[in-house]
């Protein structure tokens, strides 16, 4: 499988690609600051938004896929703090099995929102560590199953 540049027609399927694009919604702040508005398509189902950071390390390419895993309960966006790019893998569901695994790699300026129950990779910040923001469901009930291959998948980068 070879990653592809992230993009928002590309990712649609999986979740929401969260970037300033065109023109603000709204001009605020005495006409300093733009703002773009109502970005990702956030689901907490029963539970409630909860923010919290992520310290990840350094990942390169080729890249083994050996598990991914879903949020059946709600949304998980990923907000890079230090604008270190990451590596998204998504899969489609077939019956509860992940299939039809796809590989993205974000754009400086880009974050991303998983819609709820999507298959994905674990974070993968590419050549360097990373800080990331993440919103998602806090909640009673289990809200993550994992899936585990019996032949990991491999990600490669994108011939240039």
């Amino acid at each position: 499988m070879t990653a592809k540049p992230l993009t928002s027609e590309g990712f649609a399927p999986y979740g929401d690609v969260i970037e300033l694009a065109g023109t603000p919604d709204k001009i605020i702040n005495q006409g300093m600051c733009g703002r773009f508005h109502d970005l990702a398509k956030l689901d907490f189902g029963t539970g409630q938004a909860g923010i919290s950071l992520f310290e990840a390390k350094a990942r390169t390419l080729p890249y083994t896929v050996e598990l991914v895993e879903r949020h059946p309960e709600g949304s998980q966006a990923f907000i890079p703090i230090d604008g270190v790019p990451m590596l998204v893998v998504v899969a489609d569901d077939d019956n509860g099995t992940p299939v039809n695994l796809k590989a993205f790699v974000s754009q400086p300026g880009q974050s991303i929102n998983l819609h709820r129950g999507i298959w994905h990779g674990v974070l993968a910040p590419l050549d360097s560590a990373g800080r990331f923001a993440v919103v998602d469901r806090i909640g009673t009930g289990t809200n993550l199953e994992e899936f585990w291959f019996s032949d990991p998948w491999i990600v490669e980068a994108a011939e240039e």
